[in-house]
């Protein structure tokens, strides 16, 4: 997509303009005292992401974000010191009471140029998402607006997820086409059950501790992923 910066531009203005409406019915009381910046971070033994391996190392996911009320904006990031792979993602976001949650998102390659836009080395893939979560059911959608070959986005690339969390564990089935799967047709491509589990360290220190299995049937491939937050 040629013009991406103005897509990118007039998509946020309208998400900006529909999440300050909703914001202004629905402003839940927040602690003053309470510092609207979070910083986090995971370390994971391998980056599986929606079906696909990015990378085989350990890898170091910090995340800083602002969150007010329903509005959050941050950056993720997944970093692999021992390939060098480094992809940082700038987000926006607004959740509402009843489940729904709308956002745009930027994935960016950190060895790519910071504002190369163009059809033939892009280095930005703007994806636009949703979801919906009730009781422990949830739902998201994911559909990627422009082409940018440096980071393999075709333009019209497609993600769906449906989803369950159990008490102690989750599952999940997701399908997509384009950047998902091995030949651009849509399909299940990320099937994986997960698990949480808090190891105390001290009294009052605990490490959340999580776990996935997960089986891309398209590509015909298994991925065990286990990692902490911190």
């Amino acid at each position: 997509m040629r013009n991406f910066r103005n897509t990118f531009l007039v998509l946020s203005a309208i998400f900006m303009l529909f999440i300050t409406k909703l914001s202004a019915q629905e402003e839940p009381a927040t602690d003053e005292t309470t510092s609207p910046f979070t910083v986090g971070a995971d370390v994971v033994s391998n980056y599986v992401w929606r079906g696909s391996k990015l990378s085989p190392n350990p890898s170091f996911q910090p995340t800083v974000k602002f969150a007010k009320g329903g509005f959050t904006a941050g950056v993720w990031g997944s970093f692999d010191f021992a390939s060098g792979y480094a992809e940082a993602d700038p987000y926006i976001s607004y959740s509402t009471a009843f489940g729904l949650t709308l956002g745009l998102s930027d994935y960016y390659l950190c060895n790519l140029e910071l504002f190369n836009v163009s059809d033939t080395l892009g280095s930005h893939g703007l994806e636009i998402n949703g979801g919906y979560t009730i009781k422990g059911f949830s739902l998201s959608a994911n559909y990627i607006v422009n082409e940018a070959p440096g980071v393999g986005t075709k333009g019209g690339d497609t993600y769906l997820q449906l989803g369950y969390a159990y008490k102690n564990f989750n599952v999940f089935i997701g399908g997509g086409n384009g950047w998902y799967t091995s030949n651009n047709d849509f399909k299940v491509c990320n099937i994986g059950i997960g698990a949480t589990k808090e190891i105390a360290v001290t009294d009052k220190f605990k490490i959340p501790v999580f776990g996935q299995v997960i089986v891309n049937p398209d590509k015909e491939q298994l991925f065990l992923v286990v990692g902490f937050s911190f």
